[in-house]
C-alpha cells in the first residue's frame, strides 16, 4: 500500500506543479504586493521589480496595465507594462513604441531605466502636454526584464556576471551539460580572473595601469608573461578551465537576424528560448509597433550609423575577453565535432536551390533610412547628455537589428549610461564640449582603462585587487579583476538622473511616429452625374510609414487608400482600393484621382489605413465649384 501511495504521488506531482504555475499566471497583478526586502546596490531583484511594477500601475488603470507575456525557463513572469490612455482608439490600433531591457542577464541598468520611464509617463499624464499627447495618440509597450532568470543570479550566491538564461547547454561538446563552471576559490563571493605567470603566455601587465592586462605586441618588442583563466578549476579534466558553466543562452543573440549559428550563447536555433519566443509572439501579434528601443550592450544612438550605414566598432572589455579566449578551442576538442554551416546556411536560397544562391542578411542601414537614425541620435544625445559609452559589443542575433532589418521599423539600442565623472546628463553646452574633449584625450585608451578611471573617480567599488592564491593544479596564481556586473551597471544615483531623461526621449520617439491624414480634397462636377475627385494623402510624422528594409522584407503592410463607392460607379482613374509600400515623413504626400458617377450632394467616404501610421477618414460631398 505504501508503495502504491508513493507511485500515486509521483504521478500527481506534475499535475500539482501545473496547478501552482497556472495559479501564478492567472493572479491579479494589481493586487497589493507582499513586503520585499531592499535589493542589493539599489537594484531590483525579481521580487522587488514585480512589486515596483504593481505599485506603478495601481490606481492608474485608465492609462497603465501590467500583464505577463509568459514564463521564463525557471518560471518567472516576463512582465510587460502597457502605458497609454485606453479611452478612444483601441491601443493595439495606435502606433506603439516597444521598449525591451535586460535581455542580457547582467545588464540591470536597463531594467532600472525602464522602471523610471514607466513612472515618468504615468506621473506626467495630464500635467505634461507632450506626455499627455503621446499617451492619447500612441502607446508604449515596456518589458523591463526580458531575462529574469539570468538577472536573478546576480542577487544570490556567488556572483558570476552571467549574461545567459538558465537553459542547460553543452558548451564544450563533450556530451555533458554545465559540468565545468567557475568556483569561488578565494571565498570573496565573486568570480574573478586568474592570471598565471607563463613565459609562453600571450598577455602582459599593462605598464600604464598594472591592475590591467594587455596583449603583448611582438612588433613593439613586447613578450607575453601571463595566461588568463576564469577563477576555478578544471572540473572535467579536459585541459580547459570553466568552459562549460551553468546555463545558457544569451537572449540578445537568439533573434532571427544575422543569427550567429553554432556559437556559444546563441542557443540551439533562432527563438529557441521561452523568453525570446514570448517577445516574438507579442511583437508579431502587435504589428502596430512602429519603433523599437532596447537597453543593452549595443549602440546606434550615441554613435549613429555612418554614411555607409555601418555601426561604430564596439568597445569590448579586454580583461574578461582575455579570460574567455582561453576556452576558444574547447568546442573543437570535445567528443562531438562542432558543426559548421553548410550550403551557406546564412543565406536564403533562391528558387534554384543552388548553395551559392540567395541573399545574405543585410548589416548596413539603407541610405534611404540613414537620415532618420542620424536625427534621432542627435536628439538622444541632446536629451540625455550622453556623449560616450561604457563597454559595447558587436550585435549578432540582436533584437534591435531584427526590429529594423526584419520587422521593418526604426530600431535603436543603447547601454543607457556612460562612465563619466561629470553628471550623467549634462545641462550645458560647456559640459558637453568638455565631455567631447575628454573622449578625444582617451581615444587611444582601452575601455578597461576608461572604466577603471571612472570607478576610481566616483568611488564605485568595481575592481578586485590582485591577490595570490595557491591553486591545486596551477600553483601560485593571482585572482582579481572587475567585479561581475559593476563594470556594466553604474550606481543607481546615476540612473535617478538618466531615467527621466530617457522617459523624455521615449516621448520624443513617439512624436516621430508616422501619421497619415487626408490633406487635400478637391471635387469637380463635370455635369451629367460625373465627378472628378482629387485627393492628397500626407504623412505628417517624421518616420516613414515603412522603412526601406520593411519594404524589402515585406513585414509592413502597404498603406491603403480606399474610396467607398460601388465598383460600377468608378469610371476611370485610380483603383477603388489602392496600396503603396511607403510614404516618407515630414509632410510628404501622394496624390490620387478618381472619376465617378454619382448624385450631386451625395457623400462618399475616403479611408486611409497605415499599419504604423494610424488611419484617417474624409467624407467627400459631391458638389463642384
Amino acid at each position: 500500500m505504501h508503495y502504491k501511495k508513493f507511485v500515486l504521488l509521483l504521478l500527481l506531482f506534475p499535475v500539482l506543479i501545473a496547478q501552482v504555475v497556472a495559479a501564478s499566471t492567472s493572479a491579479d497583478w494589481n493586487a497589493k504586493p507582499a513586503a520585499v526586502a531592499d535589493p542589493i546596490d539599489g537594484y531590483h531583484n525579481f521580487a522587488a521589480l514585480s512589486a515596483a511594477l504593481q505599485r506603478a500601475v495601481r490606481g492608474n488603470s485608465e492609462i497603465a496595465r501590467l500583464s505577463s507575456l509568459g514564463n521564463s525557463l525557471e518560471g518567472r513572469e516576463i512582465w510587460m507594462v502597457e502605458v497609454g490612455n485606453r479611452a478612444g482608439v483601441a491601443t493595439d490600433s495606435r502606433p506603439a513604441l516597444l521598449i525591451v531591457a535586460n535581455l542580457d542577464g547582467d545588464q540591470l541598468v536597463g531594467s532600472e531605466i525602464s522602471l523610471r520611464i514607466i513612472d515618468y509617463l504615468i506621473a506626467g499624464y495630464g500635467s505634461d502636454e507632450g506626455i499627455t499627447k503621446a499617451l492619447d495618440n500612441s502607446v508604449f509597450y515596456i518589458i523591463p526584464r526580458a531575462n529574469p532568470d539570468g538577472a536573478e543570479r546576480l542577487f544570490s550566491g556567488v556572483q558570476t556576471g552571467q549574461t545567459t538564461n538558465m537553459r542547460p547547454m553543452d558548451d564544450d561538446n563533450d556530451g555533458r551539460t554545465d559540468e565545468d563552471g567557475p568556483e569561488d576559490l578565494n571565498g570573496d563571493g565573486l568570480i574573478g580572473i586568474m592570471r598565471v605567470a607563463d613565459a609562453m603566455g600571450a598577455y602582459m601587465v599593462d605598464p600604464e595601469e598594472p591592475r590591467l592586462m594587455k596583449a603583448a605586441d611582438a612588433a613593439a618588442g613586447e613578450s607575453g608573461t601571463h595566461v588568463l583563466y576564469w577563477e576555478g578549476i578544471d572540473s572535467d579534466g579536459d585541459g580547459f578551465y570553466n568552459e562549460d558553466p551553468l546555463g545558457g543562452v544569451n537572449l540578445n543573440r537568439n533573434f532571427q537576424h544575422a543569427y550567429p549559428y553554432y556559437q556559444v550563447g546563441s542557443g540551439p536555433h533562432m527563438i529557441s528560448e521561452e523568453e525570446t519566443r514570448a517577445i516574438m509572439d507579442f511583437a508579431i501579434a502587435h504589428r502596430n509597433i512602429s519603433a523599437v528601443l532596447t537597453f543593452g550592450p549595443h549602440d546606434n544612438l550615441v554613435n549613429a550609423p555612418n554614411n555607409k550605414g555601418e555601426l561604430a566598432a564596439p568597445k569590448e572589455l579586454l580583461l574578461p575577453g582575455f579570460a574567455d579566449a582561453s576556452n576558444t578551442d574547447a568546442r573543437k576538442t570535445g567528443t562531438f565535432a562542432t558543426p559548421r554551416p553548410r550550403f551557406f546556411r546564412r543565406a536564403q536560397q533562391d528558387r534554384t536551390g543552388r548553395p551559392s544562391s540567395g541573399r545574405r542578411p543585410e548589416t548596413t542601414v539603407n541610405k534611404t533610412d540613414r537620415e532618420y537614425f542620424t536625427r534621432v541620435s542627435e536628439e538622444y544625445k541632446k536629451v540625455t547628455g550622453l556623449e560616450s559609452l561604457p563597454a559595447t559589443e558587436k550585435p549578432a542575433g540582436a533584437l534591435f537589428e531584427y526590429g529594423y532589418y526584419q520587422f521593418g521599423v526604426p530600431s535603436f539600442s543603447t547601454p543607457g549610461w556612460a562612465p563619466v565623472s561629470a553628471p550623467a546628463a549634462a545641462d550645458s553646452a560647456d559640459a558637453a564640449k568638455g565631455s567631447k574633449r575628454n573622449d578625444t584625450a582617451k581615444k587611444n585608451e582601452s575601455v578597461d582603462g576608461e572604466i577603471l578611471k571612472w570607478m576610481d573617480a566616483v568611488g564605485h567599488d568595481g575592481f578586485v585587487e590582485w591577490s595570490t592564491y595557491d591553486h591545486p593544479t596551477l600553483g601560485d596564481v593571482e585572482i582579481g579583476g572587475f567585479v561581475p556586473y559593476r563594470a556594466k551597471n553604474p550606481p543607481t544615483a546615476v540612473i535617478d538622473s538618466l531615467g527621466p531623461r530617457h522617459g523624455e526621449f521615449a516621448v520624443h520617439l513617439a512624436s516621430l511616429f508616422p501619421s497619415v491624414r487626408v490633406a487635400k480634397v478637391e471635387v469637380t462636377d463635370h455635369g451629367g452625374g460625373v465627378f472628378r475627385i482629387e485627393v492628397e494623402v500626407e504623412n505628417g510624422g517624421f518616420f516613414p510609414t515603412s522603412t526601406a528594409h520593411g519594404v524589402v522584407s515585406r513585414s509592413v503592410k502597404p498603406t491603403m487608400v480606399q474610396l467607398e463607392v460601388d465598383p460600377e460607379a468608378l469610371l476611370s482613374g485610380d483603383a477603388k482600393t489602392s496600396f503603396f509600400p511607403a510614404l516618407e515623413g515630414s509632410g510628404k504626400r501622394r496624390a490620387f484621382e478618381w472619376i465617378i458617377s454619382g448624385n450631386r450632394g451625395e457623400t462618399v467616404t475616403l479611408r486611409v489605413v497605415s499599419q504604423k501610421g494610424g488611419r484617417d477618414t474624409a467624407d467627400i460631398v459631391l458638389r463642384g465649384e
